[in-house]
């Protein structure tokens, strides 16, 4: 096993940030420096910031309602950080993030093996928002959004037009939209775009897995079904490229 899945699998963090910790030099194996691609074999003895690894076989994978204030951060000194907020048990972490000031469905787990497949804009996987704004919604407006908007990216620095989505108004200050990207605050710059405001922005599904009657500030465990379509997601393949 490659040792970037091998970290990941231990719910230490995804296999993209273990690489930046592999670049740090912040891996060993067998006391040595890792290096990028290195293999663990059976009887190795890796560390991470010089605590020792042990791949963990049973994962946890949860639903949770986050509510507006709770952020998406694994950084543990950061005021209402969403894993001091669940605390949970075991070693998890969010897949994705949701903005401090949006609410909704997020999912943690510790098989980081699973994060980069969910997180790629090229799988399209439907991620379903229920959004407010601050003025009346035209179909202008509906039809504009659907066919993608011209929004500034800050990851990459420049100006990128978003997926085609699906978008429907559901009353005159609402409209529910679903995507397969998930650019930095992309909701709420499409709607910039167009002089709208976002009030409020709740996720309410991530593919077939939905809040159902959660309540916010509550988290559940995902349904075998639901950690089965999760699943799916991976790549099967060690040696797949990442």
């Amino acid at each position: 096993m490659r040792i970037n899945n091998y970290i990941s699998s231990a719910g230490i963090c995804s296999r993209r940030k273990a690489d930046e910790l592999i670049t740090q030099g912040k891996v060993k194996i067998n006391g040595k420096t890792a290096v990028i691609g290195q293999v663990v074999n059976p009887g190795d003895r890796v560390e991470v910031n010089g605590e020792y690894v042990k791949p963990s076989k049973n994962f946890v994978y949860i639903a949770f309602n986050k509510p507006v204030g709770v952020i998406c951060t694994t950084e543990r000194h950061v005021k209402n950080n969403i894993i001091d907020f669940i605390n949970h048990p075991e070693r998890i972490f969010p897949i994705g993030r949701l903005d401090r000031d949006s609410e909704g469905l997020i999912l943690l787990t510790g098989d980081g093996s699973i994060v980069n497949e969910i997180l790629r804009d090229k799988n399209n996987y439907e991620k379903e928002y229920i959004v407010t704004v601050d003025k009346e919604i035209t179909q202008d407006f509906i039809v504009k959004m659907s066919k993608g908007v011209r929004i500034f990216n800050p990851v990459k620095n420049t100006f990128t037009r978003t997926k085609p989505c699906k978008v429907v108004k559901l009353d005159s200050y609402v409209f529910k939209i679903v995507l397969t990207q998930g650019l930095n605050r992309q909701i709420r710059r499409m709607c910039a775009s167009f002089d709208y405001k976002v009030v409020k922005l709740r996720r309410i599904r991530i593919m077939d897995i939905g809040l159902k009657n959660l309540p916010p500030g509550k988290w559940r465990n995902l349904t075998d079904d639901e950690v089965q379509s999760l699943l799916a997601t991976r790549k099967s393949d060690d040696n797949q490229k990442i």
